[in-house]
This record gives C-alpha cells, sequence and structure tokens, in this order.
C-alpha cells in the first residue's frame, strides 16, 4: 500500500509517500510545495495543484491521507487554509483516490506516542521507523507523519 501524506499550506505544503508492505513501513520520498507569496492567491494555488497533480502521476499512490483542519483564531488565516485544503482534497478525487483525514493529536499520539508531541519528537520517530529518511522541511515531516499514522490505523 503506498500512502501519500499532504500537510496543506498557502505558503507550503508538504507531501511524503511511504509504502507498506506486510508489517514494514518504508519511506519512499517527499518534499514541499511553495508557491512564492508574491504571486495571488489563485496562481499560488495552481502551484499547489500542480505540484500534487506531479507527486500522484510521479509516485501512484493507493491512497491519500490529509490533516483535519484545526480551529485558527485569524480568519483570514483559516479561509487560505481552507482554500490550499479544498486544492488537496480535489485533487486525489480527480484521480478517484481515497482520502482519509486525520487530527493533529491522533497523528502525534499514533506516530510519537503523546498528542502534544514536539516536531524533533515525531522526527525523531520517523527516523527511527524509516532509517533511510532524508533530512527535511517541517511540512515535509509533517505529510510523513500523516502517511505514516494512516498506515497504522488502516495497514499494520
Amino acid at each position: 500500500m503506498k500512502i501519500l501524506g499532504i500537510d496543506t499550506g498557502l505558503n507550503y505544503t508538504g507531501w511524503g509517500i511511504i509504502n507498506v508492505v506486510n508489517s514494514s513501513v518504508q519511506f519512499v520520498d517527499c518534499g514541499i510545495i511553495h508557491p512564492s507569496n508574491k504571486n495571488s492567491d489563485s496562481v499560488r494555488l495552481h502551484t499547489i495543484y500542480d505540484g500534487l497533480k506531479q507527486v500522484i502521476t510521479d509516485f501512484t499512490p493507493d491512497v491519500v491521507a490529509i490533516e483535519e483542519t484545526f480551529v485558527n483564531n485569524n480568519p483570514r488565516s483559516a479561509l487560505k487554509l481552507g482554500y490550499a485544503r479544498g486544492v488537496a482534497l480535489m485533487i486525489p478525487a480527480i484521480y478517484d483516490l481515497s482520502v482519509f483525514e486525520y487530527s493533529p493529536t491522533t497523528i502525534k499520539k499514533t506516530v510519537a506516542g503523546n498528542g502534544h508531541a514536539d516536531k524533533e519528537q515525531v522526527k525523531a520517530m520517523l527516523k527511527f521507523v524509516m532509517p533511510n529518511i532524508k533530512d527535511m522541511k517541517d511540512d515535509a515531516i509533517d505529510a510523513l507523519s500523516i502517511a505514516l499514522c494512516h498506515g497504522y490505523h488502516k495497514h499494520l
């Protein structure tokens, strides 16, 4: 089972691919899509669309996992996050891929054993489970942890 995890954001959208074979997890690849903040929101969303489309085309995942929306105190930021989530939810539908959503607490608890784990704890557990993982930006770490969370909940 090849799982694509997506951590959405208008500035940085992280993606991570893992492969679950029997009871083992294999790191495949990860990265970020970074639209220029000098562009309009519509151009930035198109960049995210193109980036995720390329990831799905290149890696042909079986399913997609994404983080549930969290409540944000800033309505403008929440709206912009909603734009990016909309794109991230639409792309898998175009490719007829099932999408599974997990809360941030569930992801951290599943991956690091603590629903309030910090990024370093999550990263350490990812490297423990997948030793061949490369250094990555926070959004790629988040995307891989989302994919791993789905792997544990549905396939391991």
